[in-house]
């Protein structure tokens, strides 16, 4: 004699339409949360050069202060912490660091790669900072 159980609702499993619902859930869930990590990702990118380029800012104001003259760079001159013995970009792999200067001004520019192409920073001698949209925010 075989015996039936009393609660077969206890022994059945996940349907398929019930599997089907839970995945399209966290399909529009990951829809929803991807783009507003992404965003939150290169916008913290952006806060860090904006800071990497302040720092660079201080070197050159400090070698003003030292020489009254900012140092002589050509157009699209790379900055690197071989070019700066003070100062170690925490973004590097995110921006390319670049100056323009004369003796007495300079304009450095922090522009993004992959992870934050688009974004672009920019600070001059008299502290003028400016950022593009692609950063998520425009000013800082």
């Amino acid at each position: 004699m075989t015996t039936v159980p009393r609660h077969r609702a206890s022994l059945r499993g996940l349907t398929l339409i019930e599997l089907m619902i839970a995945l399209a859930l966290v399909a529009i869930l990951a829809a929803v949360a991807m783009p507003a990590y992404t965003s939150y990702i290169t916008k913290a990118r952006a806060k860090d050069a904006s800071a990497d380029l302040a720092a660079l800012a201080l070197n050159m104001e400090n070698r003003y202060q030292l020489q009254l003259s900012y140092p002589v760079n050509a157009a699209n001159t790379v900055a690197s912490s071989s070019n700066f013995s003070g100062w170690a970009p925490t973004q590097s792999a995110f921006f390319n660091y670049t100056l323009v200067s004369t003796a007495s001004s300079y304009t450095l520019t922090a522009t993004g790669k992959a992870g934050a192409s688009g974004c672009t920073l920019t600070l001059d001698n008299s502290n003028a900072r400016s950022a593009t949209s692609a950063c998520g925010f425009s000013s800082w």
